[in-house]
């Protein structure tokens, strides 16, 4: 498997250091499993997206200050991933600026390659971090969090698609976070109603997965173990469970959907029992992944929110740079986060 080393100038002197793969290429982790960069195989030929092109509302603030490097830090010195940079989220300098974050649970590396996302899959062969838990709950200590959340790659490596350490990440930082909501957006557990359950029963405040994308374009969109249907299900699942939580889900746009099909999406996911729904633009993370069909407008994404409020929503978050995870604690001031 291929090394890469980079060079640098420290005090004027050339130094070779290592450098990581490129995206699209395979690499070994430091657990000795092997995974490819951003998810998805590099395909020859791929056009690297000019910097022109896109919207003056698709602009977001260059990550900085201090409150940002403090959230980096502490991050990184209790080794979480954070899907705010796995993801490559715009707006990364706005929610950890603000002192917001999430984390990624399970690690790094996806056993699932959709091809929208920019995380790294492989097979992590039932790696777990048994102190993650501990890590979790610290973290958020230090972050001075009053809301979390906690989402993950999807381990379809594990009998229990990760549920089980979920449910623990989420009871460790209760405990030792009492006044700290807890959000969980957790993958599809395959449909496993067991593990749906095994969640919910955890002392969380809202349960979140992510239909994604419209029922047309799943196939294309999402890995092939991920089915519109079953999204729906897990939705329902978590909503029967328990009527004290709030249920979430969230929805990318600009793919090639059309109103219609959006507007069937929202009352599939009002229809399973979902309180809270987030809606934005998909935007390329690498050359390697989907192009991006349309820039959805500003008052295209306002007529949705009033359409899905009209259906009887809590909340709809609509916005171009919305993500699923957005200012997750102002959901419930019905103003839209503040957009």
């Amino acid at each position: 498997m291929p090394q890469y080393r980079a060079m640098t100038r420290f005090r004027g002197i050339d130094v070779v250091t290592e450098a990581g793969p490129r995206s699209g290429e395979k690499y070994r982790t430091p657990e000795g499993f092997t995974a490819i960069r951003n998810g998805v195989k590099a395909r020859p030929g791929a056009v690297v997206p000019g910097r022109g092109g896109k919207p003056s509302w698709l602009r977001a603030r260059v990550p900085g200050g201090g409150r940002y490097a403090d959230l980096k830090g502490v991050v990184r010195e209790h080794h979480l991933a954070t899907v705010c940079e796995e993801s490559l989220c715009p707006n990364i300098g706005e929610c950890w600026g603000s002192g917001t974050a999430t984390l990624m649970l399970m690690g790094k590396v996806c056993t699932r390659a959709c091809r929208f996302c920019a995380v790294d899959t492989g097979n992590p062969r039932g790696w777990l971090d048994p102190e993650e838990p501990a890590h979790a709950a610290r973290t958020v200590e230090l972050m001075g969090l009053g809301y979390v959340v906690l989402t993950s790659v999807d381990r379809d490596d594990l009998a229990d698609g990760g549920a089980a350490h979920y449910a623990a990440c989420i009871e460790a930082i209760r405990a030792r976070n009492p006044g700290t909501a807890v959000e969980a957006l957790t993958p599809d557990f395959s449909g496993d109603a067991a593990a749906v359950r095994c969640v919910v029963a955890a002392d969380l405040a809202v349960f979140a997965h992510n239909l994604e994308t419209v029922r047309r374009l799943t196939p294309a969109v999402r890995d092939p173990r991920a089915h519109y249907a079953q999204s729906l299900a897990v939705l329902g699942l978590a909503r029967a469970a328990r009527d004290d939580i709030l249920v979430k889900s969230s929805l990318m746009l600009g793919l090639g959907e059309t109103a219609d099909e959006v507007h069937e999406a929202l009352r599939d996911l009002r229809g399973c029992g979902v309180d809270i729904v987030t809606l934005g633009q998909y935007l390329r993370p690498t050359p390697h992944h989907l192009p991006v069909v349309e820039y959805v407008t500003p008052e295209r994404f306002a007529a949705y929110r009033e359409a899905g409020l009209a259906l009887g929503f809590t909340e709809v978050v609509a916005g171009p740079l919305v993500r699923s995870s957005y200012r997750a604690e102002r959901a419930l001031d019905r103003n839209n986060v503040g957009l």
